[in-house]
């Protein structure tokens, strides 16, 4: 039988390595990989993308545009949606702009079996050997950095998922930026954030498995009354200052136990506190500074769909944690 050309298309190096291993390992696929979605859209003309693996958040075109452009171009690819976005808008988004199934990450190697042989690649489902010849199956290298924004990301979606039925909106989702700051550069890191406007912010401890850390919700002060509409919550400070300590439970939360299950590990959360109100970022950085010193920073802002509203939510792990972290994310890898 020849080999059947099938693109993995998705910007984390881990993802894409997660992907191809859970393929059918006694089927013949000719593998192309690509990072982001005009790589991928160039592939599928070139003939390399029979069947496609999507992702949906990625740089320089997500994989909505890449469905998009599909169809405007008249290329019709299998397309499998496999996405760390699992909100019912985005399953519905892809698969009303032509994919054929929606898988959330990290894929299961039955679920995407299934997931071909509902294609018609007739892929047998039980295991087999996996191939001698790596031409076939090339598998990426994976930085730690690379495989914590992964991790990071299907957390992240997991999040964005709850918040959007809470307040009944499409969330947008961003790539996760991972970096090792020192505390001056924490000003940096929050730069987006920024904008010379005043800031609300929320913090809740975490600690387990060697891992320790703290997450911060930040929320724009001029942004606080329209997300206060949408949630039907009374205008008054101390009723939007409940409604902020709430929405922060419902992120920090899904986010931690997102990361949690695919580490494996748990986590105790503390309850979140007021960090600062109606402040410039400056301050807050300077009032905290003794206790975030050098530390793994996970910054990630999620967006309203036609609403000037997002949240920016930090990851703060102590630089204690980072050995624990990659002894995980080495399991993982391998």
């Amino acid at each position: 039988m020849s080999a059947i050309p099938l693109l993995v298309c998705d910007d984390s190096n881990m993802a894409r390595k997660q992907l191809i291993r859970a393929l059918p390992a006694n089927w013949p696929f000719r593998i192309t990989q690509a990072a982001n979605g005009l790589e991928g859209l160039e592939a599928i003309r070139q003939g390399n993308g029979q069947i496609v693996l999507l992702d949906l958040t990625m740089p320089e075109l997500d994989g909505f545009g890449v469905l998009t452009q599909l169809r405007e171009e008249g290329l019709s690819p299998e397309v499998i949606v496999v996405s760390g976005d699992v909100q019912e808008e985005a399953v519905r988004r892809a698969k009303a702009l032509g994919a054929r199934a929606f898988l959330k990450k990290p894929a299961d190697p039955m679920q995407l079996a299934e997931a071909l042989n509902s294609l018609g690649v007739d892929v047998p489902l039980a295991p087999a050997p996996a191939p001698q010849d790596d031409i076939y199956r090339p598998l990426p290298n994976v930085s730690f950095r690379d495989a914590f924004r992964e991790i990071s990301n299907v957390a992240m979606g997991r999040a964005a998922d709850l918040l959007g039925r809470v307040l009944g909106v499409f969330i947008k989702l961003p790539i996760p930026n991972v970096n090792i700051l020192e505390v001056g550069e924490l000003h940096m890191a929050l730069a987006d954030a920024q904008r010379d406007e005043r800031l609300s912010a929320i913090c809740q401890g975490y600690i387990g498995g060697g891992i320790a850390g703290e997450a911060l919700l930040i929320f724009h002060d001029s942004e606080i009354d329209d997300v206060a509409k949408l949630l039907n919550t009374q205008r008054d400070e101390g009723a939007q200052l409940e409604m902020q300590l709430d929405l922060a439970s419902i992120i920090i939360g899904a986010c931690l136990n997102g990361l949690s299950e695919q580490l494996n590990i748990t986590l105790s959360q503390g309850h979140p506190l007021v960090l600062g109100q109606h402040c410039p970022i400056e301050d807050l950085i300077r009032i905290n500074q003794r206790r975030w010193k050098r530390t793994l920073a996970v910054e990630i802002s999620y967006g309203l769909e036609n609403l000037d509203i997002h949240f920016d939510l930090l990851l703060l792990f102590t630089e204690d944690s980072v050995p624990k972290l990659r002894e995980r994310l080495d399991y993982l890898i391998d």
